[in-house]
């Protein structure tokens, strides 16, 4: 894959089955608990990725210094470590509250986990792109580990659909919900 990960395409050729795990077309309903928990690894996965990028940018704006003073010191880049210092911490808000409601089975559980895919997606592109420019480019070389992280997040946002398809997830599950009381009301 992108980011160096290896992955595969699996074909089935003259398959006859002699056994299976529960009825005829409910292989979906079954795969989605374990779906979620993937979606659960990769979000936290990339949010790894998004601290260390934070991390050695930071470090980066403090050693690297331009007309003779650390570029750190400029109070636009500060503004920008900022923004992704906080989505950085968004992410991991998010990951706190999908983790706790999934385990613990919550009507919201769903909810949560799709918002958090949603901001994976968002936030690994901000932290990704700022710390590729705050690197002033470098961040892409084989030479810094920005690039590879950056890469990480890429991928992390495809996995299990984007963060435009689950945003729209999002809002089609938010739309039904709030189509259930009206229903109930009016019945």
């Amino acid at each position: 894959m992108t980011d160096g990960r290896e992955a595969a395409n699996v074909s089935l050729d003259n398959v006859t089955a002699d056994a299976v795990v529960g009825g005829l077309g409910e292989g979906f309903a079954l795969m989605n608990p374990v779906l979620d928990q993937a979606m659960l690894a990769v979000a936290a996965d990339a949010l790894g990725a998004m601290e260390s990028l934070n991390t050695q940018t930071l470090e980066y704006l403090k050693t690297r210094k331009q007309f003779g003073t650390h570029i750190g010191s400029f109070q636009a880049l500060q503004h920008r470590m900022v923004d992704m210092f906080a989505a950085c911490e968004n992410t991991k808000s998010l990951l706190y509250r999908a983790v706790c409601a999934l385990d613990a089975g919550n009507e919201d559980a769903q909810r949560s986990l799709l918002a958090l895919k949603v901001m994976v997606g968002r936030a690994g592109r901000k932290i990704g792109g700022e710390g590729i420019q705050m690197h002033g480019g470098m961040g892409m070389t084989e030479e810094l580990s920005v690039g590879s992280y950056v890469k990480r997040l890429m991928i992390a946002n495809t996995l299990f659909g984007d963060a435009d398809y689950q945003q729209q997830r999002f809002s089609a599950l938010v739309n039904a919900e709030e189509q259930e009381p009206a229903a109930v009301a009016a019945a």
